[in-house]
């Protein structure tokens, strides 16, 4: 069964930092890879990501659903932007190579093949962290952390249930996709892809009536156990900050400053060979 986005338990330096320090970092990353289009900074935060990625211990093959659907979305991400916009490039950075005649009058520029790098870097950048963050984070550690830090800790339950249920959904829906194939409907590379996405298809209502059930089943047991009485409650999983977990924040943090003193410095989010 292939993994779609849970936690996937591993000995690592990553594994052992706080739920709230991984959020708080994710955000400081992505803030990061946001708000800068400097080449030399989004061509760093990849090689730094995919050295924390092998820190982490996490297998591609762990998460090769995840990192192929999302490459497919970049690739596709790409082509839309160029059919729709092949000069756009040349409007971000002002200036204009041609290299080959498009349609329309329009030009292949080196400005919008470089426009396009940066987003592939951008990809690169964001996959690995987000996948390390939802991988390596325990759900109920999780909601612990972020009670900790002063989110409600309803509201930090909420988000803790969601990431388990994901590997519960998983679950089964491969379950019935195993009992439908074995009444006769066909879902193997042996049909074509519209035949199994019809399949796939007939899998959503009984999936829908098993989550609705489930759901329901955790909410009576929460009310009869009187969650949300109280203002406050303790956690089994709580873990304090560590020094690890301070530096942690502390080098994103810095990664952050140096995203925004690239702009301010230069005046553009841009920054390309010929400016």
């Amino acid at each position: 069964m292939q993994n779609l986005f849970n936690y996937i338990s591993r000995k690592s330096p990553i594994h052992e930092l706080t739920g709230a320090t991984k959020l708080v970092c994710l955000l400081l990353w992505t803030f990061a890879v946001m708000i800068t289009y400097d080449t030399r900074i989004l061509i760093a935060l990849p090689v730094i990501a995919f050295i924390l990625f092998g820190i982490s211990k996490i297998k591609l093959s762990d998460v090769k659903f995840m990192i192929g659907f999302t490459l497919v979305f970049m690739v596709l991400n790409n082509i839309l932007v160029f059919l729709f916009s092949p000069e756009h490039g040349v409007g971000l950075y002002g200036t204009c190579h041609q290299l080959l005649p498009l349609w329309g009058g329009k030009y292949l520029t080196a400005e919008q093949l470089w426009y396009h790098l940066n987003l592939v870097l951008k990809y690169l950048s964001s996959i690995p962290v987000i996948l390390l963050f939802v991988c390596t984070t325990q759900p109920s550690e999780f909601a612990a952390s972020l009670n900790k830090i002063g989110v409600k800790y309803s509201v930090a339950y909420s988000v803790s249930l969601a990431l388990r249920y994901i590997p519960d959904i998983q679950k089964e829906y491969n379950d019935i996709s195993k009992a439908q194939q074995a009444r006769g409907i066909e879902m193997s590379r042996k049909v074509s892809l519209v035949k199994r996405l019809k399949s796939a298809s007939t899998i959503l209502i009984p999936l829908i009536i098993m989550s609705m059930d489930k759901i329901e089943t955790i909410s009576n047991a929460m009310e009869l156990r009187g969650f949300g009485k109280n203002k406050k409650r303790t956690w089994y999983m709580a873990r304090p900050f560590t020094k690890r977990d301070i530096l942690s924040m502390v080098f994103c943090a810095l990664l952050l400053a140096l995203s925004i003193w690239s702009n301010v410095s230069r005046g553009t989010r841009f920054w390309s060979p010929w400016m």
